[in-house]
C-alpha cells in the first residue's frame, strides 16, 4: 500500500478515481511502517521540481479566516502553494478563497469544527480526496478563552479554552499524521504562544493550554520522526488581532502587553505567517519537536 501511495502522489488528475491514500488511511495506520527507500524517493524528485519555496505543495489551515490563520494562508498562496482552509463561517471562507485565487493560488475552504472529530476527519479526507497528498498541516485555529484570576475559572471556562486550543490540536494532528505516516513525509506546525513557556497572571487556563501544545508538538514530534515527517510549533508574543484585543480588553490592558515586549510593538500576523512557511519548508528540514519564538524578544527576559 505504502508503494502504491507514493506512486500515485504526483498524479493529481487520478486520485479522484483512485484515491489510493484515502484506502490506506480509512483503515488506520496505528504503528505504520516507516517509508520505503522508494516512497522517500518520489517526494525527492518533487522537491527538485520546485520553483517557489512551497510550489505546488499541498497546505491545509485550520482556524484560517481570521489573524494568523488568515496571513498563513496568503503567505503559503505567494509561495505557489495548493491550499484547503478550514473554519466556522462559510461566507468569510468563500471570500479568502476568491482573495487566494487572486493571487494564483488553487485553493478550496472547507467548513470544519477542531473540536468535533468527525469534522476533522472530513476534513483531512476532503483535502487528499481533492489534492492526492498532503505535504504541510497548519494548526491555528485556537481561542482566548475567559480571562481572569484562577479563583474565577470554572469547569466550563476550562472546557471551551480546552476544546479548541488542546483537543482540536489533538485530533489535527492524529488525522494529519493518519496521511503522513503512510505518504513517509510531511510537516505539521502548531501555534502556541509565548504563554506555552512561561506563566501569566489573569491568563491561567490560556496559559496551561498552550503548555500543552507545546508537549504535544514534542511528543508528536518524536513519534513521527522514523516517518520522515516533522512536527514543530511557533510561539508568537503579542500580536495586532482580534484576539489580542478580546484579550486585552482595554487600551490600557493592551499598551500594558506592548510595554513588556523587548521591540516595544505588537507583531504583525504576517511576520508569523512567514515563519510558519519557513518552518513547514525544505528550509528547515533538520527542525522538529521545536517551538520557535516569534515574539519581539519576550523570551529573552
Amino acid at each position: 500500500m505504502q508503494a502504491e501511495v507514493s506512486a500515485n502522489a504526483e498524479k493529481a488528475a487520478q486520485v479522484n478515481e483512485e484515491r489510493p491514500v484515502i484506502q490506506a488511511i480509512s483503515a488506520g495506520t496505528r504503528r505504520a511502517i516507516p517509508p520505503s527507500v522508494e516512497a522517500r524517493q518520489n517526494e525527492n524528485d518533487f522537491k527538485d521540481q520546485e520553483v517557489g519555496l512551497m510550489k505546488k505543495r499541498v497546505v491545509l489551515i485550520t482556524g484560517a479566516l481570521t489573524g494568523i490563520g488568515r496571513a498563513t494562508a496568503l503567505a503559503f498562496a505567494q509561495e505557489g502553494a495548493r491550499i484547503v482552509i478550514s473554519g466556522r463561517h462559510d461566507e468569510e471562507g468563500e471570500k479568502l478563497v476568491s482573495e487566494l485565487g487572486k493571487l494564483g493560488a488553487e485553493a478550496e475552504f472547507v467548513r470544519s469544527d477542531v473540536r468535533h472529530e468527525s469534522d476533522v476527519r472530513s476534513l483531512v479526507d476532503k483535502t487528499v480526496a481533492k489534492f492526492g497528498r498532503l505535504d504541510v498541516a497548519v494548526n491555528t485555529a485556537g481561542t482566548e478563552g475567559k480571562p481572569g484570576l484562577v479563583t474565577e475559572q470554572s469547569a466550563e471556562s476550562y472546557a471551551a479554552t480546552f476544546d479548541t486550543n488542546v483537543l482540536g490540536t489533538l485530533l489535527s494532528m492524529k488525522h494529519e499524521l493518519r496521511v503522513m505516516l503512510v505518504q513517509g513525509f510531511g510537516s505539521i506546525i502548531n501555534v502556541s504562544s509565548t504563554f506555552g513557556h512561561a506563566g501569566g497572571a489573569g491568563a491561567s487556563v490560556y496559559v496551561a493550554s498552550k503548555h500543552a501544545v507545546e508537549g504535544l508538538t514534542k511528543s508528536a514530534a518524536l513519534e513521527a520522526s522514523e516517518f520522515g515527517v516533522r512536527v514543530n510549533a511557533v510561539a508568537p508574543g503579542p500580536v495586532d488581532t482580534d484576539m489580542l484585543n478580546r484579550f486585552a480588553g482595554s487600551d490600557e490592558r493592551k499598551a500594558g502587553l506592548i510595554a513588556g515586549v523587548p521591540l516595544k510593538r505588537l507583531g504583525k500576523p504576517e511576520e508569523i505567517a512567514e515563519s510558519i512557511v519557513f518552518l513547514s519548508s525544505d528550509q528547515a528540514s533538520f527542525i522538529t519537536g521545536a517551538t520557535i519564538a516569534v515574539d519581539g524578544g519576550k523570551t529573552a527576559l
